[in-house]
Parts: structure tokens; C-alpha cells; sequence
């Protein structure tokens, strides 16, 4: 639990209604709560695969013959889980965004509070880094993203105002980030406006929201006819997108209807969504923003 204290553990993994043989996937391992809460309920024949790109994380390996974990992003669930003869599944956990370890750590640059270098990297063999963007990403490439993925109003000017302070010197830190940007942190929104500018350069080098997509539409050829998919998303721009998928089956527009003017979506939504308890965030702090969505095929 010191690697990484897991948001609504009883709560996603209730969501997976686990069958004592069954087997099911847990894609964002980290810490492995919530893998060990899964195996917790399963029995000598249930299967649990897991997730996790980080070396960090992989070191948390549970040794138990019924585990397997997997040090590739859960983008490739399915081409993985052939590799070991399954093709089908009960359940899907997705813990999405970035562990207490990875924040706390703070050589791996995802916190605002270390002067670090600007890494921002889940996967230590990516080439792209919070570094490279900051310093090679052209000024229109910089606001868009800041814009999407930060929602910041502002973002063309942050963008300038990057570009012009890189040509005098490289731009190595998250301190040297904050230098930069100083005159738009005001104080009493310093720490929000900061926690979006790193948010936009991290969902960025890690693409985030591709991975995020690539996975849910992979889920309904995954699920077995009753299984399940639990997620907890931890801002808007990964819920709307939750949501939406359960919803349509789409991240945009509108399903297309047949003749009838039936719609053929391939998930539907298991009661309502679910966040933490007034006291779980007392106690976790970094559980107030947590969301969780419970789906199974139609």
C-alpha cells in the first residue's frame, strides 16, 4: 500500500462479480491492491492476468501460480492474452492515471512539487519525454495540447510565452517549467493551473487518451457474455470518453440506426457511477476526483 494506496478497492472489484474460477485482467497493476483484492476471491482455478509498462511496478510481482503479469501497456491487451491461450475473459479492472509511487517518486517528474527532470515517461524505453515536447514541439503543437488535454483557456499564450523563453535556454525542469510560467500562476490557483499543465504534457508523452481508446474498443470482443469491465478514471477528459464508449460504443457523433431505428451498441451500463466515500478521501486525498463506471455486453 505504500507504492500506491488503490481508490474504491472494494468497490471496483465487487464490479467484477468474480466467479471463484473465472479470469479476469487487471490492466493497471501498480501497487497490485487490486489484483491482490481479485485473487483474494478467486480459487485454485480462477486466472488473473495484469498490466503495467513501468519497471517500478513490476517489481511488485505477486508470486501466486494463478498470476501473471504482463510488462507491456495495456493498449495490447488481446494481442497479450492470446499469447498466453486466452481469448476471452470475465473481467477487465482499468485503474487509469498515474500511481502515488510515480508522483512520489520525484526523479520521474510528474509532480509539481520536485525540481525534476521534466520526464513525465510510464514507460522508461519511450523515446518522448515532458523534456523533448517542452523543448521541440512547435508553438502550435504546444498550444493544442495544453488546450486539449490541460483545458486551459489560455493556452496559446503559455505556448508563446514557452517558445520564446526555450530560445534563450533549454527548458530541463518541472521548476524551470514553473519559472517560465510564473507570471500566470497567480497564488490562490498557482497549484490547479500547474496540476493542468502537467496533466496536458503527461497525457502527451504517454498518450493517454489514444491507449485509453485502443482498450475500450477491444473490451466487448474480450468480455465472455456475462463478464465485465470496472473503471476508475480520475479526470473529465478520460470519463467523458468511459461514458461515452459505454453509452455508444463511439467517442463521438452518434450511433447510426438500421431500418427499425435500432442502434447496435455492444456495452451497456451496470447501475449508476460510483465515487468515493467522504471518508475514503479523508484518508486518500488523491481519491476526490476518482470515478467508477461498471459495464457488461448487451
Amino acid at each position: 500500500m505504500s507504492y500506491h494506496n488503490p481508490v474504491l478497492l472494494k468497490e471496483s472489484v465487487d464490479a467484477l462479480n468474480i466467479k471463484e474460477d473465472g479470469v479476469y485482467v487487471d490492466v493497471t497493476f501498480g501497487g497490485g491492491g487490486h489484483s491482490r483484492e481479485i485473487l483474494s476471491r478467486l480459487g485454485d482455478k480462477g486466472r488473473l492476468f495484469a498490466f503495467d509498462q513501468d519497471p517500478d511496478a513490476q517489481q511488485n510481482k505477486i508470486d501466486d501460480p494463478r498470476f501473471v503479469l504482463i510488462g507491456e501497456n495495456f493498449r495490447f491487451i488481446s494481442r497479450f492474452l492470446r499469447f498466453y491461450g486466452v481469448k476471452k475473459v470475465d473481467g477487465v479492472l482499468a485503474d487509469l492515471g498515474v500511481s502515488s509511487h510515480q508522483f512520489d517518486e520525484a526523479e520521474r517528474g510528474f509532480s509539481t512539487r520536485f525540481d525534476a527532470d521534466l520526464d513525465m515517461r510510464m514507460d522508461q524505453k519511450s523515446e518522448l519525454s515532458g523534456k523533448k515536447i517542452i523543448n521541440t514541439y512547435s508553438e502550435e503543437q504546444l498550444s493544442d495540447m495544453l488546450f486539449l488535454y490541460g483545458e486551459l483557456r489560455n493556452a496559446r499564450t503559455l505556448a508563446k510565452t514557452i517558445v520564446e523563453a526555450r530560445g534563450e535556454r533549454e527548458i530541463k525542469t518541472s521548476f524551470d517549467l514553473k519559472e517560465v510560467l510564473q507570471r500566470f500562476l497567480p497564488k490562490a490557483k498557482e497549484h490547479k493551473i500547474l496540476a493542468q499543465i502537467f496533466q496536458a504534457i503527461r497525457i502527451e508523452v504517454n498518450q493517454e487518451l489514444e491507449v485509453l481508446k485502443e482498450f475500450l474498443e477491444q473490451i466487448p470482443q474480450l468480455l465472455n457474455e456475462d463478464g465485465r469491465l470496472s473503471v476508475i478514471s480520475y479526470h473529465s477528459l478520460e470519463d467523458r470518453l468511459v461514458k461515452r464508449f459505454i453509452r455508444t460504443g463511439l467517442f463521438s457523433g452518434e450511433p447510426e440506426k438500421d431500418f427499425y431505428g435500432n442502434t447496435n451498441e455492444p456495452l451497456k451500463k451496470v447501475g449508476k457511477m460510483i465515487v468515493p466515500t467522504k471518508e475514503e478521501i479523508k484518508e486518500n486525498n488523491r481519491a476526490r476526483s476518482a470515478k467508477l463506471r461498471i459495464a457488461t455486453l448487451k
